[in-house]
């Protein structure tokens, strides 16, 4: 079964064409980096224009790259939820489209889940159930994945997610968008010991999340400093602040997964690129003799391939979707 799948949450335009849910015959991506760059950040209206730009130019690539026609795919999946309203509208009102043109099944697929699947196409022998840590620039999540398209959130941030405080922090330093790459390159050369930062506890929920009181720690020594006349070092402050950030995400899921007795462990999103979590993780779970699964590097970020990934399941368990589907900027995963 082939699906056409379409990206476009927040500043990457992408499609895809993914057999059976694991076989990835082409994936495209179009990055808007280099232009919000200039900001700082990304600034969705942009991000809305680049898409309807792009979008055309990249779906024909991927279906070239591929080697199929529209008369070969068998359904066309589109992310929905959640991500930027204007950007995802641009994707699903063009998914919308084809469908209609082509007769083929629209499938609305979930932005999360997507990259819970990008773990399918890293790793062809992972199936549920397991115990996920979901980690990127707008999430942090720990998952409990009972089927392809079952999903109970075990844990959460209450504030900030791990992502935006990695991108908060490098934004303070100085360094250009987007911060979390290059404060994870920088903290390689610098002492993780060199600042004592705190590890913010959510006392009536120990699985769940918080990063605002980090970040601001670590902004308030970066801005104290300066004002003292002085001079940081920036690597010793981004290995500090990755140690510390790591910590509160490998502790909070490996005590989940021990009182959950979970024994199989994922990480997503484009935090798990980070290659202290990657490492830190690897490790625990190599300890402990649990089964642990990552993503390519190459799938961290946002791309189409991991929404036909997630595209496929979502087909098989019947959600197909009408001409009236909308975006929305948030959505439980467990929806």
């Amino acid at each position: 079964m082939k699906i056409l799948a379409i990206e476009s949450s927040c500043d990457e335009t992408a499609a895809a064409v993914v057999e059976d849910g694991r076989k990835v015959l082409s994936s495209i991506v179009a990055s808007q980096v280099e232009e919000h760059r200039l900001y700082g950040g990304v600034v969705p209206e942009i991000a809305s224009r680049r898409h309807a730009e792009a979008i055309t130019p990249v779906v024909k690539q991927a279906l070239t790259q591929a080697d199929v026609t529209l008369a070969q795919l068998d359904a066309i999946a589109v992310t929905h939820a959640p991500g930027l309203i204007g950007a995802l509208l641009v994707g699903v009102n063009f998914a919308k489209g084809l469908s209609l043109s082509t007769g083929l099944p629209l499938v609305p697929t979930h932005h999360l889940r997507s990259h819970i699947a990008s773990n399918y196409i890293s790793n062809p022998e992972l199936k549920p159930p397991f115990l996920c840590l979901v980690v990127s620039g707008g999430h942090s999540h720990i998952v409990m994945v009972e089927d392809y398209t079952k999903m109970k959130i075990i844990g959460k941030t209450r504030d900030d997610a791990a992502g935006e405080a990695f991108d908060k922090a490098a934004r303070t330093m100085g360094m250009p968008y987007p911060g979390g790459i290059e404060l994870d390159k920088a903290a390689q050369d610098g002492d993780p010991h060199a600042f004592k930062l705190p590890r913010p506890v959510v006392h009536d929920a120990p699985y769940d999340f918080s990063f605002s009181g980090l970040k601001t720690a670590v902004i308030n020594l970066i801005h104290n400093s300066a004002q003292k006349g002085q001079e940081l070092n920036k690597a010793d402050v981004c290995a500090s602040f990755r140690y510390a950030v790591v910590d509160c995400l490998s502790t909070n899921f490996i005590k989940a997964a021990e009182d959950l007795g979970a024994t199989k462990l994922v990480i997503a999103g484009g935090v798990s690129a980070n290659r202290l979590l990657r490492q830190t993780l690897s490790e625990e779970c190599q300890k402990r003799g649990w089964q642990f699964y990552m993503p390519e590097k190459s799938l961290c970020g946002d791309n189409a391939a991991m929404v036909g990934s997630q595209g496929y399941y979502e087909y098989l368990s019947g959600n197909i979707a009408d001409t009236d589907l909308n975006a929305y900027a948030t959505m439980s995963i467990e929806c």
